[in-house]
């Protein structure tokens, strides 16, 4: 997410923490919140150079991520925003094979 630079860092920091709560009252879980700071942009977005970025990693469901995606085009203080989905790894399968059961080993004397 970028939000626009002219705010104070409490500023800033108020809408993140704003957006965050937005996200919890979809129901969605955030699981981590990152303050990237002020960076250049690679072009102008209305008109300013520069951006606040954060990142926000949730876990949720496509229908609270597309309702929150609609509440963020409504904010004036964000920028862009980009949602995108990270695939959940499986585990990885044990390249061993199982042991055959073998019968336990008698001794004769």
């Amino acid at each position: 997410m970028i939000a626009d630079p002219r705010p104070t860092d409490e500023e800033i920091a108020a809408l993140f923490t704003q957006l965050g709560e937005q996200l919890q009252g979809l129901g969605v879980q955030v699981v981590k919140m990152e303050n990237w700071g002020k960076r250049r942009l690679a072009y102008d977005i209305r008109k300013q150079r520069e951006g606040t970025y954060a990142i926000f990693e949730v876990s949720a469901e496509p229908a609270m991520i597309k309702e929150f995606e609609r509440q963020a085009r409504l904010n004036e203080s964000v920028l862009r925003f980009l949602s995108t989905q990270i695939p959940v790894r499986k585990k990885a399968r044990s390249t061993q094979k199982p042991e055959a059961a073998t019968p336990p080993v008698e001794e004769v004397v």
